[in-house]
């Protein structure tokens, strides 16, 4: 019975105190409003920058993905390197069989396509020519590729198996051949010896690739039964395949690999890739960046933590003697220490909650006032509070210490 009293006895010392602390601490803004404010202030900026540079970090991964994963996620692509090392080594490229088998012994893929490149002029009118590509492909091309159809339509199955002479041009083509796109269905184009071709769409990459795929500024794409009239040989170029789920996008390049491999020629070297690693580095990356923008932020918390030790050390001069009468009356170190202290620390959070609530109402309203989903961090809030929280207990330790380690007596005499 004695020892429940006892505990019942110093936890309502302890709430007292706590209620003194903040009288006094209350007290103590009351008194400085405008300094107190600017220091809180200082606080909520630099939690608010920790919470919006995770966001834009997080916005930029999420554009970054969605741009790479456009391309195609599930896509695959295989490409003849070489002959091998020995210099007597014949030319071992990709042929249409290997298509074929590989869409028999890899049951994952849904779409393939074979790609032939050729170089050809096209009359412009006045006399003058122009350079274009010429990629023969497949139907599944525009699947493959992620392809958007600006005018008109994509050749078919029907176009390819009669060997139609039809063909779909890039929008920049269209426009400086004809000037809009629709404009351009319709259109004939001479190719090599005179052959014409009917435009029967318009495309764009669903990415800007820069020139940086097979797909250039001015190409024009054809059938490949079609394209085949413009070869000597059967050799393919590249080959795209597309899987039925990401899940199957690993298992299926090796099995892809290792069919090319089985059909050529040991010394006979073939790249297949896919878009994994390239979706993994660009996720690593932006991860790095945002952990350093986060880390520039913090920077700002640590400013505002030394703008918090320097209005506590100047509290602690202008409360000598107020700290000189607590003593008197019995006041320990220890309470002394704790009382600015806390005070370090409330205007630490207060400015932290300020900051978080800015923070994380700027996403917000751009999520409510738009369609555009930015990605909120809950985590980069959890770590802003708790920064804020040690900040303040950092830079508070020095002036509380101070205050509490006054002589009593030359405090009381301090004017």
């Amino acid at each position: 019975m004695a020892n429940a009293t006892s505990v019942t006895l110093t936890t309502q010392r302890r709430l007292i105190g706590l209620r003194e602390v903040l009288s006094f601490a209350y007290d103590s803004f009351s008194s400085n409003k405008l300094q107190f404010l600017l220091t809180a202030l200082a606080m909520a900026v630099g939690t608010a920058s920790v919470i919006l540079v995770a966001t834009i970090g997080l916005t930029g991964k999420q554009y970054i993905l969605r741009q790479l994963q456009s391309l195609g996620t599930n896509m695959i692509y295989a490409d003849y390197q070489a002959g091998g090392q020995r210099l007597d080594a014949t030319l071992d490229p990709m042929k249409v069989e290997d298509v074929l088998a590989i869409r028999e012994q890899v049951p994952s893929i849904v779409a393939a396509s074979p790609t032939v490149a050729l170089g050809d002029r096209i009359n412009v009118g006045g006399g003058k020519q122009r350079d274009i590509l010429v990629l023969g492909v497949d139907p599944d091309y525009l699947r493959l590729r992620n392809l958007v159809l600006l005018a008109g339509r994509f050749f078919d199955a029907g176009d390819s198996a009669s060997r139609n002479k039809v063909g779909l041009i890039t929008e920049k083509l269209a426009q400086k051949l004809y000037g809009a796109p629709q404009e351009s269905v319709g259109q004939m184009i001479k190719l090599s010896g005179g052959l014409p071709f009917t435009v029967v769409g318009v495309f764009r990459e669903s990415v800007d690739t820069f020139g940086q795929s097979d797909i250039q500024e001015d190409t024009m794409l054809i059938p490949y039964s079609v394209s085949r009239f413009f070869t000597p040989t059967g050799d393919i170029r590249q080959i795209y395949f597309s899987v039925a789920s990401a899940q199957d996008v690993v298992p299926a390049t090796a099995a892809i690999k290792r069919v090319l491999q089985s059909r050529h020629r040991p010394e006979s070297i073939y790249s297949v890739e896919n878009l994994t690693h390239l979706l993994d580095v660009a996720a690593r990356i932006a991860d790095a960046l945002t952990v350093v923008g986060v880390l520039v932020a913090f920077v700002t918390l640590l400013v505002s933590g030394i703008g918090i030790m320097n209005i506590m050390l100047s509290t602690v001069t202008s409360r000598i003697r107020e700290i000189g009468i607590r003593k008197a009356i019995g006041a320990t170190n220890r309470e002394i220490r704790f009382q600015f202290l806390a005070e370090a620390v409330l205007i630490s959070l207060s400015g932290g909650i300020v900051g978080i609530v800015v923070g994380l109402a700027i996403p917000w309203s751009v999520r409510f006032l738009t369609d555009y989903r930015i990605p909120i961090s809950g985590l980069s809030a959890i770590i802003a509070i708790f920064v804020a929280s040690i900040v303040g207990i950092i830079f508070g330790t020095v002036p509380a210490t101070r205050a509490s380690q006054l002589d009593p007596v030359e405090s009381l005499r301090y004017e």
